[in-house]
């Protein structure tokens, strides 16, 4: 008989017996890494604007003050992304080489709904534990286009969308201002509202706004459209007299008894 031999690819989960037996001896288990981000995109006159602020965070820590989270797909689209940025960019960089083979092999360019497609069956294979939130955006032969592909890979199409964990206040800013035939100023000025709503609202998002306006002949991606964060001139000086604080001594104390002494040799 063939031995079973368990493979090596996939997903493996030997860490949940070891987070069961942490937790049964009374220790803190691990928790997962969360990422905070506002993304938005919406339809509007002569096709769709997308929109991303540009901080990259791990757990508490700002690991990234402008991160780009606007990324290429094709010519004709591109994809807002939040979540895991590992997981963001791998996924997107693997469908936009998919689609580049297909746009090869077939003489056309590809569709927004077939780039879609892709990126919904490969998040759903994974159950959600590819941490990939994306918006996807673009024009083809059919028109505008604007879905959202959730981690588990279900998939949404609206005329306009918020995302991350900042997307209820860039919703807010949708559904009080948007409506159809917007122009692309109008268009562009609610997706930097949106933003920036989530910016000051959301302490996961932050720094600068970037913005992606897609149409049927043209793609203008705008780094740093707008910037609301920039360091500005302190309004007085914090430097103090010399005597301000009480100066007591500079004499150290003797070290404790029985204390040894740091070894300094390297």
């Amino acid at each position: 008989m063939t031995p079973l031999i368990e493979p090596n690819t996939g997903f493996k989960f030997d860490n949940v017996k070891r987070n069961q037996l942490l937790s049964d001896k009374g220790y803190m288990t691990p928790t997962a890494t969360k990422t905070g981000t506002t993304i938005v995109g919406l339809l509007y006159k002569d096709g769709v604007v997308l929109g991303a602020d540009t901080r990259a965070t791990s757990g508490p820590i700002v690991a990234d003050k402008n991160c780009r989270k606007i990324h290429y797909l094709a010519p004709n689209m591109y994809c807002c992304g939040a979540g895991t940025a590992a997981d963001t960019d791998y996924t997107t960089n693997m469908v936009g080489s998919q689609l580049a083979l297909h746009a090869l092999n077939t003489g056309r360019e590809a569709r927004v709904v077939t780039a879609m497609t892709k990126l919904k069956q490969y998040l759903f294979r994974y159950q959600g534990h590819v941490g990939a939130a994306l918006i996807l955006g673009g024009v083809d032969v059919t028109g505008p286009h604007l879905f959202t592909i959730h981690p588990h890979g279900s998939t949404d199409k609206l005329p306009y969308v918020t995302m991350g964990s900042g997307s209820l206040c860039a919703m807010s800013v949708f559904e009080s201002s948007w409506r159809p035939n917007l122009t692309r100023d109008e268009a562009v000025e609610m997706v930097k509202d949106a933003i920036e709503s989530g910016i000051f609202n959301d302490l996961g998002s932050g720094s600068n706004v970037d913005v992606c306006v897609i149409t049927k002949d043209n793609v203008e991606y705008i780094r740093g459209h707008s910037q609301p964060n920039e360091r500005v001139a302190k309004e007085q000086s914090y430097r103090f007299a010399a005597g301000t604080t009480e100066f007591i001594g500079s004499k150290a104390g003797a070290p404790a008894e029985g204390a040894a002494a740091m070894d300094v040799s390297a």
